[in-house]
């Protein structure tokens, strides 16, 4: 699996460049970047088939298109996530896509396991509105595999338009962009 130190200055130039404004021609990108469009079109499918380009993306205004609450939130398995077995971590992904397809038009957008503040698994969900998020959380509960007294949520106000930063990519990718250029 590739690494940012393993990129090479013009792939991470193009990653950062996608991430910025994946709307771009591979002729504007190669522009931005200081290559040809050929070379452009030739790191874009290398790097689609090793996946590290795994889909192009825009980020919409969530709360223009109706939704009011963006929901982060904490959960614990009842048995470590080490603890489960290939057969019941299986089981519950089948009923986190069940969950996915009650609960819709309501969208849980990323679920991942992970660690800390004593949590495993983190969802990250959009809901038009209280009522909604509450239906969802009461969904999420009812997983057998989740302890349910340890599931919590952070909820951000989309109707907010004054967040400090909102959602972007365009910070991971300068983020990528200093990091490379202080290694080098």
């Amino acid at each position: 699996m590739k690494r940012i130190d393993s990129l090479k200055n013009t792939e991470l130039k193009l990653i950062c460049a996608l991430m910025k404004n994946s709307r771009k021609s591979d002729r504007e990108l190669g522009k931005a970047i200081g290559v040809s469009q050929p070379t452009v079109s030739r790191v874009i499918r290398r790097l689609e088939k090793e996946r590290m380009i795994k889909e192009y993306t825009m980020i919409p205004d969530f709360f223009k298109l109706g939704f009011e609450i963006m929901a982060i939130t904490f959960s614990r398995f009842q048995k470590g996530v080490s603890e489960l077995s290939k057969e019941e971590f299986d089981k519950f992904r089948t009923r986190c896509r069940e969950l996915q397809e009650k609960t819709e038009p309501e969208a849980i957008f990323m679920a991942m396991n992970g660690i800390g503040l004593g949590y495993d698994r983190v969802f990250i969900s959009f809901h038009k509105d209280y009522s909604s998020f509450v239906k969802v959380i009461n969904e999420v509960k009812k997983i057998p595999e989740i302890d349910s007294p340890r599931t919590e949520s952070f909820m951000i106000d989309l109707s907010d338009q004054e967040h400090f930063q909102p959602l972007t990519l365009s910070a991971i990718a300068n983020y990528l962009m200093n990091t490379k250029e202080e290694q080098s």
